[in-house]
C-alpha cells in the first residue's frame, strides 16, 4: 500500500508544505487548485482539496506537480485538474501520470493526451469548467 501524507489532522498550511516538498511553483499551483477547484469542478465534494487528495494518493509531491502543472498542462488550471479527474474517472492511467510527472525534460507532454483527456472530462462531468 502507498504511503500518503495527508491524514486529516493538519492544518491547510501544513498540507501545501508537505505536498509542494519546498517547490515554489508546486506550491503556487496547489494554492491555485484549492482556490479554484470549486469554481472549475463544482461536482467535487471535496471542493479544492479533491484534486490535492488525489495527488497524495498517487504519490505525486514536489517537483512533479510543478511538472504536471507548468510543463505538461501548460499552467492551465483547468486542464490540469482535468488530468487529475481523469484518473479519478478511468479515462487515464495513474502509472503513466506518475511516470510523466517525474520527468523534468518535458518528455512527459508526450504520454499524456491533455486536450483529449480534458475534452473527455467536460462531457463526463457536465458542470466542468463551464
Amino acid at each position: 500500500m502507498k504511503e500518503v501524507r495527508i491524514n486529516g489532522k493538519e492544518t491547510m498550511m501544513d498540507v501545501m508544505f508537505k505536498m509542494s516538498d519546498g517547490n515554489p511553483g508546486a506550491l503556487t499551483a496547489l494554492m491555485e487548485i484549492f482556490k479554484e477547484n470549486p469554481k472549475i469542478d463544482p461536482q467535487d465534494f471535496l471542493q479544492g482539496l479533491g484534486p490535492i487528495l488525489s495527488l497524495d494518493s498517487m504519490g505525486i509531491y514536489g517537483t512533479d506537480i510543478y511538472v504536471l502543472y507548468s510543463d505538461i498542462c501548460n499552467r492551465d488550471l483547468p486542464k490540469m485538474l482535468a488530468v487529475i479527474r481523469s484518473v479519478q474517472l478511468g479515462l487515464f492511467t495513474e502509472s503513466i501520470l506518475k511516470d510523466a510527472c517525474s520527468r523534468q525534460d518535458y518528455s512527459g507532454r508526450t504520454l499524456i493526451p491533455v486536450e483529449e483527456l480534458y475534452l473527455k472530462v467536460k462531457e463526463r462531468l457536465e458542470e466542468f469548467d463551464r
